[in-house]
C-alpha cells in the first residue's frame, strides 16, 4: 500500500520523489531533469511558466499512481 498524501507532499519538495516512492523510476527521473531544466530556463523568463507546471503536475501524478497502485490498476 502506498500512501497518496505521502506521495503528493514528497513531490512538493522534489519533483518526481513522489514517483520515486511509487516506484516509477523511469518517471521520477523524467520529471527531475525536466524540473532542473526549466529552473535553468528561468535564465531566458520561460522557466518561470514550465517550472510551475511541472512542479503541480509532479504532484497530481504521484497522488494518482500512488491511488492506483492501491486501488491494483498497476
Amino acid at each position: 500500500m502506498k500512501s497518496p498524501g505521502l506521495a503528493l507532499i514528497l513531490s512538493f519538495f522534489i519533483p518526481g520523489l513522489g514517483q520515486l516512492y511509487n516506484e516509477k523510476v523511469r518517471d521520477a527521473i523524467t520529471f527531475i531533469v525536466s524540473y532542473i531544466c526549466s529552473v535553468v530556463l528561468c535564465i531566458v523568463i520561460i522557466g518561470f511558466i514550465i517550472a510551475p507546471i511541472i512542479w503541480i503536475y509532479s504532484m497530481y501524478d504521484a497522488y494518482k499512481g500512488a491511488k492506483k497502485i492501491n486501488a491494483g490498476q498497476i
